[in-house]
């Protein structure tokens, strides 16, 4: 099932995409589930990382479109972002947020259905994993992909992304059993790799993503024979 979001402050266009979605189900045979919002502060708000696309006015009267995907970037970085608006200005804007496209008003149903297409491919064409992580606020969800490296100090993991770091509560050992998987391996007791951002290695420190870390003497081996079975079977 694909789950779409529509926010949308006007209540003719809000049922209007509704209504385009709901023929595109038909018309191409997809299972879509739908839910509305009337404003940006409205899908923030105690927002869970659930959805597959949203839908974004830009113009709203009490939290706008861009805001609202920026307070979403933060809780989900996977989400697929598609702006609506009357002005096309507003909508390059949508590169800070990382939005695949937008729409302009107002909207037919031949320029939607080709949007949704080109998103529903994306979704579709994604081999990405996702990493669902508990903060006091609620759960975040993060691309496996986006993640530079995860930090240990007693109890709490830090967990980096190349913009932000998400505290959660957990153990080492736990993050590197459930992150093995996606080719990340530890360099020394208290760091986890992404091997796919490691820029470089001099002598017993590497950079991963800007940051240097420190390779402990017990781990060295199998961290670089990682490392090269990584770079040795990667597809360039």
């Amino acid at each position: 099932m694909i789950h779409i979001a529509i926010v949308e402050d006007d209540l003719k266009y809000m049922q209007q995409l509704a209504g385009y979605v709901k023929r595109y189900n038909e018309e191409n045979n997809e299972v879509i589930d739908i839910k509305t919002f009337p404003d940006g502060g409205d899908i923030v708000y105690n927002y869970k990382a659930v959805y597959d696309i949203i839908f974004l006015d830009i113009q709203m009267k009490i939290m706008d479109g861009m805001k609202a995907a920026q307070n979403i970037r933060k809780m989900d970085e996977s989400v697929i972002l598609i702006f609506i608006t009357n002005m096309a200005q507003y909508a390059i804007q949508g590169y800070s947020v990382n939005a695949m496209d937008f729409v302009l008003k107002p909207v037919n149903y031949s320029a939607f259905s080709e949007e949704l297409s080109k998103a529903i491919r994306r979704l579709k064409e994604r081999t990405r994993s996702h990493l669902t992580i508990k903060q006091e606020e609620g759960m975040i969800r993060l691309d496996v992909n986006a993640v530079t490296y995860i930090e240990c100090q007693g109890h709490k993991i830090m967990i980096h992304t190349k913009n932000d770091t998400y505290n959660t509560i957990g153990t080492m050992k736990s993050m590197e059993q459930q992150m093995m998987k996606y080719k990340f391996s530890r360099c020394n007791n208290c760091y986890l790799v992404n091997l796919r951002h490691v820029e470089s290695i001099l002598q017993n420190t590497v950079t991963v993503a800007g940051k240097k870390l420190q390779i402990s003497r017990p781990r060295k081996k199998v961290f670089m024979d990682a490392l090269a079975d990584y770079v040795g079977g990667e597809v360039i």
